[in-house]
Parts: structure tokens; sequence; C-alpha cells
């Protein structure tokens, strides 16, 4: 099972004999006139400079090139494994999906927010599109799941792997529940792996996502040993890993031809609903969310990573945004921070240091412990490095 397969190539060919169509009818029509170029008055000339129209037999590639595309299509036309729905293990889970066409609904409606964003990840390094499906499989698309053995997240990494593929825990901050951090870390982990062991097959790099390298080698080496080419469905694998590959392409066989299965996809756009917006100073969500224009609980769901209210750039390098409402971040994040710049160099806005308290801090700038409390909000004398405390002017000694 390689990236490419027949489907994809047809087609490609389909289409270039379109374009092909297109191109020799109009040389045929241009070639048909017998006029001399020099006989053509002004108006004429003018009329051949215009845009040829494609012929009768082309509307169908004109109409297919102007519809409007929704995730799912999308998504469906970076399907490369649809070659193999007709395997056996593949029909199984398509029968069993098919059984609950309305949890297929609840859970593809709960991707709403990341679908069209992963699959633009996808499609970046040329991946299968199936691959944009695993969240479907190992979590429901829920990023905030937790399995009995402690993988966590929309690609449900185990803490040591996660670790491995520096997705970072403490300060507030899980990186296996941070949507774009732990997208990349799995398409990073899945093509190391098919270079590294399979000769890039993806297939095998899944199987080795779920089992283990160390399982799926051993399998491999027995099925050569018994003479056979050692793909995916050559191998003898535990019964999750064996169905593992087969679901996917039961779900993208689903997604690819909805009506036919009896499923209804909730409509999604296919350009990405998200951006994501780089955290350059310690931020607390709720002024995030302010900046942005959006709900607190808004851009909190799309950050479940943030285990508290504050994003350290220490642990925490972007945030997930509205895509409507990125710009408008970026921008004001800007704006705050000249002004912060300004307000530091006055001594208006002080950093917190390792090593400060608020005893400290009123002492070095000539005010009060309660007057920095009631400046800031303040109801506990408890500050953490990297916060930003706004310093009141300072009191003026008269003799």
């Amino acid at each position: 099972m390689t990236y490419h397969t027949t489907r994809r190539r047809i087609l490609s060919f389909t289409s270039c004999l379109a374009l092909m169509g297109s191109l020799m009818a109009t040389m045929g029509n241009s070639q048909a006139s017998t006029t001399p170029q020099h006989a053509f008055t002004d108006d004429s000339a003018g009329n051949m400079a215009q845009e040829p129209r494609l012929p009768s037999n082309q509307t169908f590639w004109d109409a297919l090139a102007l519809e409007p595309r929704d995730a799912w299509s999308r998504l469906a036309e970076a399907f490369q494994w649809q070659d193999d729905v007709d395997q056996a293990r593949v029909q199984q889970w398509i029968d069993h999906y098919r059984e609950s066409p309305q949890n297929i609904a609840e859970i593809a409606e709960r991707a709403r927010p990341w679908l069209a964003w992963i699959i633009e990840r996808v499609e970046e390094r040329g991946l299968p599109g199936e691959i944009a499906l695993i969240p479907f499989i190992e979590s429901s698309f829920d990023p905030t799941a937790r399995s009995h053995r402690g993988a966590a997240g929309l690609w449900q990494f185990m803490p040591g792997t996660g670790q491995a593929l520096g997705l970072r825990r403490g300060g507030g901050y899980d990186g296996r529940l941070d949507v774009a951090r732990s997208t990349r870390a799995a398409l990073d982990y899945i093509e190391m792996q098919a270079e590294q062991w399979y000769e890039n097959d993806i297939a095998l790099s899944l199987a080795a996502y779920n089992a283990g390298a160390g399982t799926v080698n051993r399998a491999r080496r027995l099925a050569v040993s018994r003479g056979k080419a050692g793909t995916y469905w050559d191998l003898e694998l535990p019964r999750e890993t064996m169905a593992y590959v087969p679901k996917l392409i039961a779900l993208s066989a689903i997604v690819a031809e909805p009506d036919r299965y009896k499923v209804t996809l909730p409509q999604i756009e296919a350009a990405p609903a998200v951006a994501e917006v780089p955290v350059t100073r310690p931020l607390q969500l709720g002024e995030a969310a302010s900046l942005a224009g959006v709900s607190r609980t808004a851009l909190a769901d799309l950050n479940p990573g943030l285990l508290g209210s504050n994003a350290d750039p220490r642990h925490v390098k972007r945030l997930l945004v509205p895509a409507d409402s990125a710009e408008r971040l970026v921008a004001r994040l800007s704006q705050d921070s000249s002004r912060r710049s300004a307000a530091a160099a006055s001594g208006e806005i002080y950093v917190v240091q390792r090593g400060d308290n608020l005893s400290s801090i009123a002492a070095a700038h000539g005010t009060g412990v309660d007057e920095i409390k009631d400046r800031n909000g303040l109801s506990h004398d408890i500050i953490q490095v990297g916060q930003e405390l706004r310093i009141p002017q300072r009191r003026l000694a008269y003799r």
C-alpha cells in the first residue's frame, strides 16, 4: 500500500484528458480559419482576443471546477487507499458503522472545529487523507479524551511517547491535549516510523502507531519467512491492530459516499475554522479572549491543553483561535506589546522575577502591598514568575 493508488491516478488522468480536450478544441477552432491575420478588422480582432468558449462536452468539467467544496469533499479528494475498500476486513467495519449512522454523525459534528485544519496539515505532507480520520478512531474527536491506560488527547498519546515527541506536560499545560501540537507530533511520528522501518509504507507505520514498532516488526519478519510480501494485510497482529487500518478505510468509504451508506454528515466549511496565534508573553485566557473578541469559554474549548487559565510562553507556544478572530488578536497583542514596553520603561509595569514577593516589589517601587493588590485586582499575596503587575504611581513625600 503506497501513497498513490490507481483511483488517484485515474482522477489525475481524466483531469488531464479534460484539459487536453479543451486545448485541442481551442486550437482546432483557430486553425480552421483560413483568413489571413491582417484581414481582421479592429472589432473582429477584439473578439479573437476574448476567452474562447469551451466545447459543449466540457460543461461537466466546468461545473466540477466551480462546485463549492466542503471539508468532507476536500478530505475525499485526498483519500489514497480506496482500492482496498473491497478487503473483507474493511467490509466488516463498513457493515458495523452502517448499524449506527447517528454515532458517526455525532462524532463528525464533534470534529467541526478541527477537521479542516487537520486535513490541511495532512495535505501539506502529501499523506493519505485517511490519516485525518485517526482521531475518529482514537478519541471520537474529543481532545480531552483519556484512556484507562493513560493515553490522552485527539491522537491518544501515552505520556512517554508524548514526551519523546516534544509534547511537554507541566506548568498548567499538557501538550497531548493541545490539538495543534499533538497533530503535528502524530504526523511526524507516522512519517518517521514509515521512513525508519517500513520503506515509507504508511499502513505499516499506522500499525506500529497502534501496537508499537517491535510488535509489527516481529510480525513482518514472520510473514516474510512464510514467503509473503510483508505488507500490512499479510501480518498477524493483535486484534485491535488488525482492525486499525480497515476501520480507517471503512470510515473513508463512508465519507466519500455518505448517501450510499445512509449517513448524514454535518456541513463543515473546507477552510480551517481555527488559526494559530503565537504566545509571546504570559497571557491570561480571559485577556486573550477579550483581545480576540470571543468568549472565554470558546477560547478555552479550542485550547484544552491549557489546564489552567494562564498561557505561559515557556510551555504554550501558540493559541488556537477562531480563524476570523486571529488577525484581530495578533494586532491587539502587537499594540498591547508596544504599550507595555513603554509602561515597563516608565516603571508602570513590573514583571515578577524569581524570589520576588509583594513586599519586596512594593518597597522597591515606593508603594504599598495593598495598593499593588488593589491596582491588579489581587485577593491574595501569591504571585508567579513572569506575571506582570501594574505598579501604582510612586507616593510623593512632602516635607
